[in-house]
């Protein structure tokens, strides 16, 4: 039955691409409540390797303070915004006061737009690139507040202060299920850099983008500015139990967890009559893999039995798998009828590969959508098509139909040609 309902989901969504105009019911908005202001936190890079000149004829350091320049004229008013720096005060070749070398040179608040171009234009290539310092501090400026955070790195080459692994720092703060993203832009486009580049994003669910040119750059960070103000529905933190009994009880929205490599994480949600559970969720491996993954999310009721599962399958050609379900539950006639208690366990089967660490477990998000119910409950649970059966099988018949005609036209052809 689930590769029957796999199968006509796939279908649906095909034909609903190809009929343009039919529209399928979409899960109920989540209630509109003011966010607080989004903050953004710009961390450039101003070591040594930034006099280098091959942006467009110029310095790296003068691309990026152009595209500084341009961005702050046109950040949203509504939108705090902060910029740190890294390597930009110590010049000297102590590995342990370079590593020290980051500090904030425009507090994250309200933006005042010549203040914070004067204090960019006094920018001077100077040491080290501490990455992961920079990375912690810039998270420490954005902490506190419900709003949208976010932090732009722009970096031309590696972190040189190892071991604090940039990429475990990115990990670490993406395990305190803040909601603070990481977007990072490399100027330089070597693989070292990008791989490193490229973890820090993944850790927290953000982007990573090579620019070479200096209108990419103002470009790439206009955008991210931008999109902190866009309205976002922020993830809550939660934490799945290895158990049902013990499992948090949810309602509708997004929670952000941590799956370790096999382990099952348990949560709960009730469901009344006549209303319809609907959930996904999203499992990205934020560190190397080994290639061939899956994720399950499964639908029980406390006494063990599966109601409905959803489950999908990777080969290592994607950072993040994803699935999901629905479970509509009868109306009753009852107006008293207890709600019935769903547990919802997610699995993954992502595997580490030898030296890689384990800790903290993989990101998981979760989006719980408890809305009402359709018509005929049994329709939906059975094959998730509903009123659709009627198109689809008309669409098989003019199929067939089609492939008719085409076959006795083919044939006369070759009669015909046959005869000539």
């Amino acid at each position: 039955m689930i590769r029957r309902q796999r199968l006509a989901v796939g279908v649906c969504a095909l034909l609903a691409a190809l009929t343009a105009g039919l529209t399928f019911p979409t899960a109920a908005a989540a209630d509109e409540t003011e966010q607080a202001a989004p903050k953004v936190e710009l961390v450039l890079d101003v070591s040594g390797s930034m006099r280098t000149r091959d942006i467009d004829g110029g310095t790296r350091m003068a691309a990026a303070k152009q595209a500084f320049d341009d961005v702050l004229d046109a950040t949203p008013q509504d939108v705090e915004l902060g910029i740190r720096t890294l390597g930009a005060n110590y010049p000297g070749n102590d590995r342990k006061e370079g590593c020290k070398d980051t500090a904030q040179l425009y507090p994250v608040g309200p933006l005042d737009r010549t203040d914070a171009k004067t204090a960019v234009a006094t920018l001077q290539p100077t040491g080290w690139t501490p990455i992961g310092p920079a990375l912690l501090k810039a998270a420490g400026d954005l902490d506190g507040g419900s709003g949208t955070r976010r932090i732009v790195l722009i970096s031309d080459g590696e972190d040189t202060c190892q071991p604090l692994d940039p990429c475990e720092v990115a990990r670490e703060i993406a395990a305190k299920g803040i909601g603070l993203t990481i977007d990072t832009l490399g100027l330089v486009p070597d693989a070292k850099t990008r791989d490193q580049l490229s973890c820090i994003a993944d850790a927290t669910g953000g982007t990573y983008t090579s620019v070479q040119h200096k209108e990419e750059l103002t470009d790439r960070v206009g955008q991210l500015v931008d999109r902190a103000a866009d309205p976002v529905v922020t993830p809550v933190a939660t934490s799945g139990a290895a158990r049902c009994e013990n499992a948090p009880a949810l309602k509708s929205g997004l929670y952000t967890d941590r799956a370790q490599f096999g382990q099952q994480r348990w949560y709960k949600v009730d469901v009344d009559p006549g209303q319809e559970l609907r959930a996904s969720v999203s499992v990205a491996d934020d560190r190397a893999v080994n290639p061939s993954y899956g994720v399950l999310l499964r639908a029980v009721t406390l006494k063990g039995r599966e109601i409905v599962r959803g489950e999908a399958a990777g080969t290592g050609r994607t950072d993040v798998i994803s699935t999901g379900l629905r479970y509509p539950k009868p109306a009753s006639d009852d107006d008293n009828a207890p709600a019935e208690t769903v547990c919802l366990e997610v699995t993954h089967s992502f595997s580490a590969p030898a030296g890689v660490k384990s800790a903290p477990g993989l990101p998981l998000e979760l989006t719980v959508d408890v809305v009402n119910g359709p018509d005929q409950a049994h329709d939906v649970a059975a094959f998730g098509l509903g009123r659709g059966w009627w198109l689809l099988g008309t669409l098989v018949l003019v199929g067939f139909v089609a492939g008719v005609l085409w076959g006795w036209l083919s044939r006369w052809r070759i009669a015909v040609w046959r005869t000539n």
